[in-house]
């Protein structure tokens, strides 16, 4: 997980605990594929596998894989994410 993550989650929440951090670790190896072409490490899989069993990664995959796409979308028609205003369609 990278620190300014850690710090984050730590300043907010006050703990952070392994399973958690294997999920953020996961999610931004699966996230940053640019960075990494090798894409997830097994490291990096074999310790979320610790913390999650097989429904629980196919889950949390899933919804990484939601939010990469979600975000390319608002990439490619220029939505700048976190703008939604609550009540601002009806």
């Amino acid at each position: 997980m990278p620190a300014r993550v850690g710090a984050a989650l730590h300043a907010a929440c006050g703990a952070v605990t392994d399973a958690e951090r294997a999920a953020f670790e996961l999610t931004e190896q699966g996230t940053r594929i640019a960075d990494a072409a090798g894409g997830v490490t097994d490291e990096a899989w074999a310790n979320a596998a610790k913390h999650y069993d097989e429904d629980q990664l196919a889950a949390l995959v899933s919804l990484i894989a939601l939010m990469n796409t979600v975000n390319r979308m608002n990439v490619i028609v220029q939505q700048p994410a976190g703008d939604y205003q609550p009540g601002h369609l009806g």
